[in-house]
């Protein structure tokens, strides 16, 4: 591509390439992957810039509200009421073991959940 075709795309927001130190633009492999995507809209589709910005906004938010489905149906669904925090603190459904047993430490101050085998 055209290093003009680039800088507009990137005014544009189509995509958002990191700089360098020298303000040099480096593209991701995802970044590449939608510019082919941006090229093919433009070339083969004949779809000007601003219906293909507004294209790769609905696939994005289009995916977002898919991992939301998925989250809220493994929140549901049977046998997944167990929950725990993740590494960012979150709070997420992990699948529960067939049949727990709880031990509680002498203390009394922590309970290990273990499944049977």
């Amino acid at each position: 591509m055209h290093p003009q075709t680039l800088r507009q795309y990137d005014r544009l927001g189509l995509v958002s390439p990191r700089r360098t130190a020298g303000r040099g633009r480096r593209y991701s492999l995802r970044d590449v992957a939608t510019l082919r995507e941006v090229q093919r809209l433009s070339q083969d589709e004949g779809v000007n810039l601003a219906g293909i910005k507004r294209i790769l906004e609905l696939e994005s938010e289009v995916e977002r509200l898919q991992r939301q489905v998925d989250y809220l149906r493994a929140y549901v669904e049977p046998g997944r009421r167990v929950f725990t925090a993740d590494r960012t603190g979150d709070v997420v459904a992990v699948r529960r073991p067939a049949r727990a047993t709880r031990q509680v430490a002498e203390s009394g101050a922590l309970v290990l959940w273990r499944p049977s085998r």
